[in-house]
């Protein structure tokens, strides 16, 4: 069994919980109220959750944090989802090292800047990050435009998991994906186990 603290509107705390239900592996999920101070919010988690952020996923005892790293673990500990040999691991991981310095930078920074906190950036910081997610997306779209169905091939993987994590809000982010980013995501609502991140059993939006 494993325990997934998280929030409703974390794409980080989401990519995380798909993995877990696509794979089916039974767990417990806790919201956190990413509202509230660090040193406010409930334990086990302040303890638990090393920098103070979601998603934490416990399993045997083990913390686990930041959800690449925890999608890492989860593909070694099913060998599925990238985890069935050293070499395609090695291409998810190249994948969550994009994500993390690309997409996963500017469109959670899009959104959080027009849906939450508009004044929480510099003049011509939101400007910035939307040029570097329509180089983004663009790149995303070029890789998916071969045909394949998912980042490595046939089946999903964590790459898949780690680079739709905020993809799925894009009203809130003012964005619009080209067509074969469209039908990648069509391919990822397909799955077994997949739900809108605000219609996850458990979750509070703000």
């Amino acid at each position: 069994m494993f325990t997934l603290y998280g929030s409703a509107e974390s794409g980080h705390s989401f990519k995380v919980r798909l993995t877990l239900e696509v794979a089916a592996l039974p767990y417990e999920y806790r919201e956190v109220d990413l509202r509230l101070a660090r040193d406010a919010r409930a334990e086990p988690f302040r303890s638990l959750a090393r920098y103070g952020e979601v998603p934490l996923l416990v399993h045997a005892g083990q913390p686990y944090v930041q959800s690449n790293a925890i999608l890492l673990f989860l593909a070694g500990h099913t060998q599925a989802f990238g985890g069935e040999t050293p070499e395609r691991l090695a291409r998810c991981r190249e994948w969550l090292f994009w994500e993390a310095n690309r997409i996963g930078t500017s469109l959670p920074h899009l959104r959080f800047g027009q849906r939450f906190d508009p004044q929480a950036y510099p003049a011509g910081v939101l400007e910035w990050m939307r040029s570097r997610f329509d180089a983004d997306i663009a790149r995303l779209n070029e890789e998916l435009s071969d045909g394949r169905a998912f980042l490595l091939g046939d089946t999903p993987t964590i790459a898949d998991f780690s680079i739709c994590g905020y993809m799925f809000w894009p009203e809130q982010a003012h964005v619009g994906y080209p067509a074969y980013v469209m039908a990648w995501l069509e391919r990822i609502r397909a799955l077994p186990g997949w739900r809108h991140p605000y219609d996850m059993p458990g979750v509070v939006p703000f």
